[in-house]
Formats: structure tokens, sequence, C-alpha cells
């Protein structure tokens, strides 16, 4: 009797071959945590201090919590982005493009996986370029080809190398897709075949189902990098469409506009927390994508073996 309870003690301490123990659950727990507190804490940061009042940014004994729901940074930091405007003008630059590059990427992809021709060997070479090769060394031949296409300032300029498969990081997706389809079943395609099924009709019906998780990935990894490239968006769409981070990027130049230094009082002047009021208005639309789509990106990255596994 005395063994069984010591047993049964020490498995629920240390575990047994079917589960985890207590100790080793703690241990678990206590390191995410850690590791998510990491994560975590710059966001906390942003968001306690964009809500303070310039008395509390002054008062130093207010840290974490401040001494009231102080809303008038992000009144400030709404206007000075022209949050709603800057806001589908970034929808609709990280978006479009984002959908129409993994179509391109998913049919490059299959292409690959699918099929046996000549110089497929030297495809894969320059795709595996372009990530060795920076952005830098090709957006001068890229911005005079688009200065004499007349596509600076217009939305076409990111459209047009998704388009040919040459947007943000292509590469990473035509190599998400290729895996997906290299991953199918041979026999599903010969019965299609066998069926009078088109090669257009087996990447319809067969491959384009099977690769949804690689999809929902590419789609939500390419709109993050859209939205948050600021290098070539500014050079190819400065003049016309403005994005978040763009209208970010001259933030104070910006809040001075609207709020002259000489002519404001001190409550009005720049501090940190409306800084930071405009960098939270900027990441939010990415967070609530997260939190709405966490459960299917999830889920796509473990179907999808992105991990390597």
């Amino acid at each position: 009797m005395r063994q069984m309870i010591r047993d049964h003690w020490r498995g629920f301490l240390f575990g047994t071959r079917t589960s985890y123990g207590l100790i080793f659950t703690t241990a678990l727990y206590l390191l995410l945590i850690a590791i998510g507190f990491v994560y975590l804490y710059p966001l906390l940061f942003m968001f306690v201090t964009s809500l303070k009042s310039p008395a509390d940014l002054l008062n130093p004994m207010v840290q974490w919590v401040p001494t009231e729901l102080y809303m008038g940074n992000y009144v400030k930091a709404f206007r000075v982005l022209d949050y709603p405007k800057t806001f589908w003008s970034s929808v609709l630059i990280s978006v479009v493009p984002s959908v129409i590059q993994a179509a391109v990427c998913s049919v490059i992809g299959y292409g690959l996986a699918r099929y046996r021709f000549p110089g497929k060997g030297l495809i894969f070479a320059l795709i595996l370029a372009t990530f060795i090769i920076p952005a830098q060394n090709t957006v001068i031949p890229q911005m005079l080809t688009y200065r004499r296409l007349g596509l600076l300032g217009h939305i076409a300029a990111l459209i047009l190398p998704a388009s040919a498969g040459q947007g943000f990081n292509s590469a990473i997706f035509i190599l998400i897709f290729y895996q997906t389809f290299l991953s199918l079943p041979k026999v599903l395609e010969e019965a299609a075949r066998l069926d009078g099924a088109s090669d257009l009709e087996i990447f319809v019906r067969i491959g384009l189902p099977a690769a949804v998780p690689a999809f929902v990935i590419s789609i939500i990894f390419s709109t993050v990098w859209y939205w948050n490239e600021t290098y070539l968006t500014v050079i190819f769409l400065e003049g016309g469409l403005q994005s978040l981070p763009m209208q970010l990027s001259k933030f104070v130049q910006a809040y001075e506009n609207l709020y002259p230094p000489g002519v404001v009082n001190i409550f009005d002047r720049l501090n940190e927390a409306v800084k930071l009021s405009g960098t939270f208005l900027n990441i939010l639309p990415l967070l609530v994508m997260y939190f709405i789509l966490q459960k299917w990106f999830v889920e796509s990255v473990e179907r999808s073996g992105i991990t390597g596994e």
C-alpha cells in the first residue's frame, strides 16, 4: 500500500511514461511565461506609455499604472497620421499585391514541383539567388524602369513585380508552394488524367485545395512585409499613396506642422507618449489580423511543413 502511494506521488511530481509531472509542467510554463514576457514587454510598455497624460510622464512615481485613462495622445496621433486615409491606403498597398503574389507563386511552385523541363535547376538557382542579392542592388534599375513607364507614385509599382513573381520575398513563398505540391501523391494526378482532366483542371481541383495552408501563410506573411516595408515603398510610392509606416516616418514633422512649437502650450508639445500612440496605431491592424487568424495560421504552419519537419 505504501509503495503504491509512493509511486503515485512520484508519478504526480516527476511524471510517467504517458504524462508530464508537476515539476516539469511548472518549469515549462515558467519558461514560456518568461519568454512571452520578453516579447510582450515592448508592446506593453508602448501601450501603457501611450495612455499617460503629460502630468504622468513628468511624475517619476508613475510607471505601469497611469493615474487616469488619457486618450488625448491617440487623438493627436490619429490626426497627425490622417488615419482613415492612410489606413485604407496601407490595406490597399499590402493586401492587393499579397493576394496576387500568392496566386502567382502557387503557379510557379506547382510547375516546379509537378513538371520536368530543361533549365529547371537554373530557375531554382535564380530563385535562391534572390535571398543573396539585397534589394538595394536592384532598386535603382527598378526605379528608372518605373519612371520610364510612369508607374512611380502608383500602386502598380508594387503590383507589377508581384504579378511576375518578384514581389517582396517571393522566393520564400515559391519554395513553400513547391514543398506543398511536391508532397501531393502522384496517384491523385494519374487518376485525374485517366478521368480526362486537363493540367489546369488538376491544378484547380487537386492542387489548390491541398495548398490552402500555403496560401494562408503566404498571404499573412506577405501582408505583414508589405505593410512594414518603408524603404522600397517610399521610393516607389512617394508623391502618391501614403501608408501608415510612411506617414509614421514623417511623424515629427507632421506633428509640428499641426501643433507649431511656438503656438501650442506645453501640454500639446510632442512627447514620447504621442510618438508611441502613433506607433501603436500603426501596428494595431496587424495585431487585430493576427488575433483573428491565429488559429488558421498555426494550423497552416503545422500542415505546410514550414518548420522544416
